[in-house]
């Protein structure tokens, strides 16, 4: 029972490198150079999204076939709360990303645009700070936060894969700042200093 943690951090810890690569801009610049610009902002999100989730339901199954031992159950009357937190993180998780354009954050918008033939399959970027955004920097990683953390059953093997994901969270968001400074400059740092980074507690601003 001893290696079901490990095994699962190395996993993930092997996926959230894999992820990051994918996702790095210079990981998209190579797919330019070697698929062409058309084909690569055409293809690229579409093909990371697939690759990623193909790659982790594995790693995510390992933490329901690997030998385990229960650490706590929450009380029955905890449901009432921790099950509707859970609906409400993912029912946000959904608008959020309606809102910041489901299709293009899928690659399907992308991959529309270059079988249509269109001269740049790529929309400009544009930089979200209202609505939820206005209170955290990466809700989504926040909302996927709750949904892990207010599970009603709590293992060794899932504890292990909770912390590693939160770890994840926590680095991927320092990497994704890099980006997004690189991508929208000054106009990212000022909403670095007004909006927190992962979880919505009040910022001072010009901090």
């Amino acid at each position: 029972m001893m290696l079901s943690p490990l095994i699962i951090l190395i996993a993930l810890a092997g996926w959230g490198v894999l992820h990051s690569v994918l996702a790095s801009l210079t990981a998209k610049a190579r797919a330019r150079q070697w698929l062409g610009p058309r084909a690569a902002d055409g293809l690229y999100r579409l093909v990371y999204n697939v690759v990623s989730i193909i790659t982790f339901l594995p790693v995510m199954g390992l933490a329901g076939v690997l030998p385990d031992t229960r650490l706590y159950q929450l009380p029955s009357w905890s449901l009432v709360i921790t099950v509707p937190v859970q609906l409400l993180s993912a029912l946000a998780a959904l608008v959020i990303l309606w809102h910041v354009d489901l299709f293009r954050f899928l690659g399907l918008r992308q991959l529309g645009r270059w079988l249509e033939g269109r001269p740049d399959p790529r929309d400009p970027p544009v930089l979200v700070t209202t609505g939820i955004y206005g209170l955290v920097r990466h809700p989504l990683y926040f909302f996927s936060l709750l949904i892990l953390w207010l599970t009603p059953v709590m293992t060794v093997n899932i504890l292990t894969f909770n912390v590693v994901s939160t770890l994840y969270f926590w680095i991927g968001s320092i990497f994704e700042e890099h980006k997004l400074v690189a991508e929208f400059g000054e106009a990212y740092r000022l909403h670095q200093r007004q909006v927190p980074r992962l979880f919505p507690w009040p910022k001072r601003k010009g901090v």
